[in-house]
């Protein structure tokens, strides 16, 4: 069976990736800090009859980090999926924030992700097949005020679109996934769950349907997706600029030498 890993994997979307997965066909390996709400997910998956293994781990300490690289740089148990979803917030002003917490935004959201990234994708390339899904915000194009989560996640959109384009032809995927507001729904959703938000799971099948697809950045929500829509225009006819260069150059360099090099 393929397996996925899902970080943040306790609730909300994280756990809502690993029910979609499990469905799927998937075994898991499910990482976060809390140990309780992991092992309430992981027991719920492993009754619908998946292997599931669970790493109860703090992604911005060394120790923890490292070892979620190891169980995915493990090529005796490959994993085929990554979901980097783990991300932590400091809704305080940037200038009134504690400084330990903002580095723990750095250290979880932009610094575990590409470290986890890193360590997965040269199995998968290897291997010819894997998916890696970045999960970013809204937030990452409209920060509020101060907001230096909303810093992090503008990274992980562009670091997704550049290590996506040097994936073509691997045989390996990478998508950005831009999480509107949620549904704060624990995993199976208590009864008096908010319903506000977009719900969880509904996130989960657009953003693997758009994977399916070979899309780069998957955005759920109508309202959500005509604002990114306006506001990546300008990076799509970048992107096809330098496509059409790129071409440009190798047919020139076709036109130069046609018969190929000499032996």
């Amino acid at each position: 069976m393929p397996t996925a890993l899902v970080t943040g994997a306790s609730r909300g979307l994280g756990s809502a990736f690993a029910g979609r997965l499990a469905r799927d066909g998937h075994d898991l390996v499910l990482v976060d800090r809390d140990r309780t709400g992991l092992e309430r997910v992981a027991t719920f998956l492993r009754g619908t009859g998946r292997s599931v293994e669970v790493l109860a781990v703090d992604l911005s300490d060394e120790k923890g980090l490292a070892a979620v690289q190891a169980r995915l740089e493990d090529a005796d148990r490959p994993v085929d999926m990554l979901v980097n979803n783990a991300g932590v917030s400091d809704e305080t002003e940037f200038t009134a924030a504690d400084v330990d917490k903002l580095q723990a935004e750095i250290d979880v959201n932009i610094t575990a992700l590409m470290r986890l990234t890193r360590a997965a994708l040269p199995g998968m390339k290897e291997r010819h097949r894997g998916a890696v899904i970045n999960v970013s915000s809204f937030a990452g194009y409209l920060a509020g005020r101060g907001d230096a989560y909303a810093a992090s996640k503008a990274w992980v959109l562009t670091f997704s679109d550049t290590v996506a384009a040097s994936l073509e032809g691997t045989g390996v995927r990478m998508i950005a996934l831009v999480a509107g507001q949620l549904r704060n729904a624990m995993f199976p959703a208590p009864a008096d769950a908010s319903r506000d938000g977009l719900d969880p799971a509904g996130v989960v099948d657009t953003c693997l349907a758009d994977l399916a697809k070979g899309r780069r950045l998957s955005v759920p929500g109508w309202r959500y997706r005509a604002v990114v829509d306006v506001l990546e225009l300008p990076r799509r006819t970048l992107r096809t600029a330098a496509r059409l260069a790129g071409k440009g150059r190798a047919q020139a360099a076709v036109l130069r030498n046609p018969v190929g090099p000499h032996t």
